[in-house]
């Protein structure tokens, strides 16, 4: 496993890089956003741990360029810890947010957590799923269609728009999300989840169903829309 390490406190990339090491991961350094990319370009990695406060090019700008190519998880580094900080980093396509100063271990945890949440993604061979007629969710290419077509989406938006498509269709709360999709070790905000499905909405939209085939349940939470009715 290779990791991209986009971090510009050569201290702090140090200790990262030591103790994914120890863990056996390979790791590659960025001191710059446009470093990072050129990185990103030139070598295949496995998970990016993204400093968000970057000379040249901001960790949310890295962010959208890595995500608009690619599902790889990626995991934001910053001292800015509000909610409102954490639901932007999300917006850009990260997985999970860790804040700064925070333990190497704890990280690697993290790091673990994610790499193996994604391992089981692909390796859990299922059939298709189908939400009408004109989107599928592919488990074993980790995919979302639509009209035949990848939609570009983050680990996280996949494992929550898969849970919500198995049959039968249900009403699932933000917790229930949390712990089927993501995971009792996911530690994020229950109102993360809102953040997630107002982007898959965004990718997924088009006319007759522009709440992105996800309806909203007032006071429960959210489920597949299953009217049945496709857009003509």
């Amino acid at each position: 496993m290779k990791l991209l390490i986009v971090e510009d406190e050569p201290a702090i990339a140090d200790v990262i890089g030591a103790y994914a090491a120890r863990e056996g991961y390979q790791t590659r350094w960025a001191a710059d956003g446009e470093a990072a990319l050129e990185l990103w370009k030139d070598d295949s990695f496995d998970l990016v741990l993204l400093d968000l406060m970057l000379p040249k090019l901001t960790g949310e700008e890295v962010c959208r360029r890595i995500r608009a190519g690619s599902g790889v998880p990626i995991i934001m580094l910053t001292a800015r810890g509000s909610e409102n900080d954490i639901i932007a980093g999300l917006d850009a396509g990260a997985d999970d947010y860790v804040v700064k100063p925070f333990s190497p271990r704890v990280l690697m945890a993290r790091v673990r957590a994610c790499l193996r949440k994604n391992g089981d993604a692909q390796d859990d061979m299922k059939s298709i799923l189908r939400v009408g007629s004109r989107i599928e969710v592919d488990p074993n290419r980790v995919e979302i269609r639509k009209d035949g077509q990848p939609i570009s989406v983050t680990r996280n938006e996949f494992l929550i728009f898969s849970t919500l498509a198995v049959p039968p269709v249900r009403t699932w709360s933000r917790d229930d999300i949390i712990r089927a999709a993501l995971g009792d070790e996911y530690d994020g905000f229950d109102r993360t989840v809102d953040t997630y499905i107002k982007n898959l909405r965004k990718k997924l939209a088009e006319p007759g169903h522009e709440n992105g085939w996800i309806q909203t349940v007032h006071g429960f939470g959210y489920k597949i829309d299953d009217s049945g009715k496709d857009p003509s």
